[in-house]
């Protein structure tokens, strides 16, 4: 059965179905959609001079160019690819930037030589972007929103983890929202960690919730910025202050950035390799908060975390590590975190321990 071409944006993108994007590499690795899989009409270079050739000599000249470059086996190469896909993906859609020339071409040749009617999406990637756009704002804008706040360390992501309704910011991020919050893994571009943003609102809220709970945050997460209208919400809803000991946030924190982090570059680089690129990391962090340090603070913290390296290496010892985490967070984040606590002081709600304040948002913010 023949399936129709569709400007459903919010049923295409809720029900995670699949999408063959069209556009070149340069253009997706910009930003797109979950579930997209880039199997280009014309690659970079080809884009590039079909383009030029738009600007000099008009549309149909670059039209004519464009089946130049992409004719015989290059144009067998890449129906191939999209037959691949459309069998393995029957209810997927295929787009390009504006559901133009390039996606009519491409459904047209899939159809004709490749034997597969296939449905695009009418309006291309520009007209889902923006309905994403204009749906984060909205749910921005009349959902009621609550955030977590807390010291370092409290544990904020672990309470949302055990909410249904909560948005984990700093997991589209892939960041963990502080000095040493990078992952051994980069950030998504800002386009794609908006895209999955309103996406999981939108899931959300398809669900019936209409509120939803956040982590307290700045507005950069690493490189990735938080939309303007979510922050400006964000920073008039209620706060629930998470509460812990300090003992309990440097093993928190000892978890977090040196075993995890550990973990994660060890998966990626191998054991030898793995552990010299995680302490550089370490290293490299506490080097970027040089200034609001002080200088004779860090190179107390430097030498204590330098020596805690040099024997976690030669015994797998953590307990080196703890000293450098207490005196950061004491020295360092808790007094930051105090002076916004008190700057934020009318707006805290509720403040507790990790169970009472899960209690809280599951009894007032469900």
């Amino acid at each position: 059965m023949t399936r129709d071409n569709s400007d459903n944006y919010r049923e295409i993108l809720l029900s995670g179905a699949p999408l063959l994007d069209v556009r070149a590499p340069v253009e997706f690795n910009k930003g797109a959609f979950p579930n997209a899989v880039n199997l280009p009409l014309m690659n970079d270079s080809e884009r590039q001079k079909v383009g030029t050739c738009y600007k000099l000599r008009g549309q149909q000249a670059a039209i004519a160019l464009g089946h130049q470059l992409v004719c015989g086996d290059i144009k067998a190469e890449r129906i191939r690819g999209w037959q691949e896909f459309a069998r393995a993906h029957p209810q997927g859609y295929l787009y390009c930037f504006r559901g133009g020339l390039r996606s009519q071409l491409s459904q047209q040749w899939l159809e004709q030589e490749g034997g597969i009617a296939y449905p695009r999406i009418i309006g291309g990637y520009k007209a889902m972007r923006s309905f994403l756009l204009d749906a984060l704002d909205g749910l921005s804008n009349h959902s009621e929103l609550v955030v977590v706040g807390g010291l370092t360390g409290t544990g904020k992501t672990e309470v949302l983890a055990q909410l249904a309704n909560a948005i984990d910011l700093e997991g589209h991020a892939n960041h963990r929202g502080s000095s040493f919050g990078k992952h051994a893994t980069p950030q998504p571009a800002q386009i794609n960690f908006e895209n999955n943003l309103a996406i999981d609102f939108l899931t959300k809220s398809d669900r019936g919730m209409d509120s939803f709970v956040v982590e307290d945050e700045s507005r950069a997460i690493g490189r990735c910025a938080l939309p303007l209208a979510l922050y400006a919400a964000m920073s008039a809803a209620p706060i629930v202050w998470l509460e812990d000991s300090l003992a309990g946030r440097v093993e928190r924190i000892l978890q977090d950035y040196v075993v995890d982090l550990r973990a994660e570059f060890t998966a990626l680089h191998g054991e030898e390799q793995g552990f010299v690129a995680f302490a550089h990391r370490l290293r490299e962090s506490l080097d970027n908060i040089l200034k609001r340090l002080g200088g004779e603070r860090h190179r107390r913290l430097a030498a204590t975390m330098d020596a805690a390296l040099t024997e976690q290496r030669r015994s797998g010892a953590l307990d080196g590590h703890r000293d450098w985490i207490a005196g950061l967070l004491t020295q360092y984040y808790d007094p930051m975190y105090a002076f916004q606590r008190q700057a934020k002081a009318e707006r805290i709600a509720y403040s507790g321990n990790r169970e009472d304040v899960v209690g809280y948002l599951r009894e007032h913010c469900g």
